[in-house]
């Protein structure tokens, strides 16, 4: 009995999956803060136990809080049905094919409650590959521990009590830094392959060390991740990049063997000198802008990532002869077919990635009227960021970028006067080199005497309004 208390105490105690008794710790022992756990949380388990029934907060809220960090999102776990659970919420929906869970809304913020999961059955419909399809069954806490992914992920927390309990030496994991699956790891990931890209995140965000039998089979068992469909792929390299640890996620992703097929030809634009210059400030600019509580955009994250895949495509298409602005069109076409297979990216964040991208050639026209015209582009600001990337990665002369900020900021006799100042030869083809002049970035383009005309037209307007450019696509 003493052994086993100092064990509790100091982290040592391991058990396995078959555990069915919890190690119980007190507010002494684990040191939660009740500061940091959400009001609303509280009250789901509050009216859950109030009607009879178990319930704790549950997973990665469990694990934040355990190491003094506030959850962004808060799961319950209880023995109530979901259709009990519901009745109990004036705000609560029902939703979920593989597992059914419900949502409980208070206000913007959003409750996660899953009824305790039973053991998994063998009988449960799973694919030729083994991936468990679809999967009610509900059962007991301890058998709900066992389904749950990771040790530092299966600690139920009950506020009223400030009680933790722990199934599988997941207090211990923490405190030694030890990312660890519960049961037979090939077994995990093959129900499952997503948790393969789990584990990275996990390891990633938290600067675990992933325990050598959980890490072993991911090298071998990664093409199982081709069998999940897209859209839940999608969700999880989300969650990833956007977890404020993009980068360190992306090189535990190399370690790990999983890049392939997820991100295609990622591996070697890292390899590249001026590919990881690029994708390497636009992951930090990422990472500290979430850190910052700023927005990020999805599209232009993938814009950045995938920007050295279009370069390449859109520099052979013009060595094949196409002309410069198709030919970006066509490296945009080919490579979003390519990853839209593998990543099913929304149609949002697709035409978002799209106007990112044919904004570039763009940039390169500093006279007429074009500069104004840009900047009515909803997306111009996010634009703007992608071209100060290419700038501060090396792949553009800087003096295009400084000119924008310096347009974008000035009043209209500033942007007068930089429009009437002679472009310096920025490598107008910086985003085409080699390949000479951008289509279209030349004042000289095209008949004088159309242009003249057009110029006619618009001579009594000064940019429509375009005087503070639209933050609507902020990065």
């Amino acid at each position: 009995m003493i052994k086993k208390f100092i064990r509790s105490i100091l982290g040592k105690n391991k058990k396995d999956a078959s555990s069915t008794e919890p190690t119980i710790l007190s507010q002494k022992q684990h040191g939660i803060d009740l500061q940091l756990v959400s009001p609303n949380a509280i009250r789901v388990t509050q009216t859950l136990q109030e009607a009879g029934f178990k319930a704790f907060i549950v997973g990665g809220a469990v694990r934040d809080l355990l190491l003094s960090v506030k959850p962004k999102d808060f799961d319950v776990a209880t023995n109530a049905t979901p259709e009990q659970v519901k009745q109990l919420f004036r705000r609560a929906f029902i939703i979920g094919r593989r597992f059914q869970i419900v949502h409980v809304m208070f206000g913007q913020e959003l409750i996660e409650v899953t009824t305790f999961r039973g053991a998994s059955a063998d009988m449960a419909p799973k694919d030729e590959h083994g991936r468990v399809l679809r999967d009610n069954t509900f059962g007991e806490q301890h058998e709900d521990a066992v389904r749950r992914d990771f040790t530092i992920n299966a600690m139920y927390y009950d506020p009223a009590s400030q009680s933790v309990l722990d199934y599988h030496g997941g207090i211990a994991d923490i405190r030694a830094k030890t990312l660890r699956i519960i049961g037979e790891p090939e077994a995990r990931y093959r129900e499952d392959p997503v948790r393969m890209l789990r584990v990275v995140r996990f390891a990633a965000k938290l600067k675990f060390n992933i325990d050598p039998a959980s890490s072993a089979p991911i090298a071998v068992m990664a093409p199982l991740i081709d069998n999940v469909p897209a859209a839940r792929v999608f969700d999880e390299m989300l969650k990833l990049l956007m977890s404020g640890h993009a980068l360190a996620c992306l090189q535990q992703l190399r370690k790990q063997g999983l890049h392939h097929g997820l991100l295609p030809l990622l591996d070697v634009v890292l390899e590249q000198p001026l590919g990881e210059k690029f994708v390497t400030l636009a992951l930090a600019n990422t990472d500290a802008r979430i850190k910052q509580g700023k927005p990020v955009s999805p599209g232009f994250l993938f814009a950045s990532l995938l920007w050295h895949q279009v370069l390449e495509k859109w520099r052979a298409y013009q060595a094949a002869g196409e002309y410069p602005i198709p030919a970006l069109h066509l490296a945009a076409d080919d490579v979003l077919n390519a990853q839209t297979e593998k990543l099913a990216l929304q149609r949002k964040i697709a035409s978002d990635m799209r106007d990112i991208w044919a904004m570039q050639p763009r940039f390169e026209r500093r006279t007429g009227k074009a500069p104004y015209k840009l900047l009515e582009h909803l997306r111009l600001r996010a634009g703007y960021d992608f071209l100060l990337l290419r700038c501060a990665s090396g792949e553009i002369d800087a003096e295009l970028g400084d000119w924008w900020t310096a347009f974008m900021e000035g009043d209209g006799p500033e942007r007068e006067a930089l429009l009437s100042r002679k472009p310096a030869n920025s490598s107008s083809a910086g985003a085409n080199p080699g390949a000479g002049p951008v289509a279209g970035a030349s004042a000289n383009a095209g008949p004088a005497k159309k242009r003249k005309r057009r110029g006619g037209r618009n001579r009594s307007k000064t940019g429509g309004g375009a005087d503070k450019p639209s933050s609507d696509g902020d990065a």
